[in-house]
């Protein structure tokens, strides 16, 4: 292989690798929090999703690591800046908004800004407005029922419920 061609590919594995390690790095985290908290009945579901997306992140690190990874460009700096809102408005609803204003109605908020963000249809028609109201409360609808009805998982309660 010639030398002009190896640092080409070095640089693709780690725009593989620094995803790979930030999701494992993530799912580290995430199993350390639900393993550690009590009651531990209440976090029984966050245990089993945590175990297997530490299991994933594993293979996925290893995939990286091998060169193993050659779907996709990997992580760019575009894709960074891209990604960038959605991440900010997901960090304030874990660290603010969950507390303050209760699960539901955080995740309504933050799902709603969200698909704000990344939904191409313009933001000045008030039918498209409605369609992501619409979408926003189906959605919140069907995350009330698989977590409050199907799973029994106790979620933050805030000011709202």
């Amino acid at each position: 292989m010639s030398a002009s061609i190896q640092p080409a590919k070095n640089a693709g594995r780690l725009q593989h690798l620094l995803p790979a390690l930030l999701v494992l790095l993530l799912a580290l985290v995430v199993i350390w929090l639900s393993y550690t908290r009590e009651p531990a009945e209440a976090f029984l579901f966050p245990r089993l999703i945590s175990s297997v997306m530490v299991l994933l992140a594993i293979w996925n690190f290893i995939r990286a690591a091998a060169g193993l990874a050659r779907v996709g460009d990997g992580l760019a700096g575009k894709t960074l800046l891209n990604i960038a809102p959605g991440v900010g408005v997901m960090l304030l609803l874990v660290y603010l908004g969950a507390k303050a204003l209760g699960f539901y109605a955080a995740s309504f908020l933050a799902y709603l800004c969200v698909y704000s963000l990344y939904d191409p249809a313009s933001h000045l028609s008030v039918k498209s407005w409605l369609r992501r109201l619409w979408v926003t409360a189906l959605f919140m609808v069907v995350i009330y029922v698989l977590f409050n009805m199907l799973l029994k998982v106790q979620t933050p309660r805030g000011l709202f419920f």
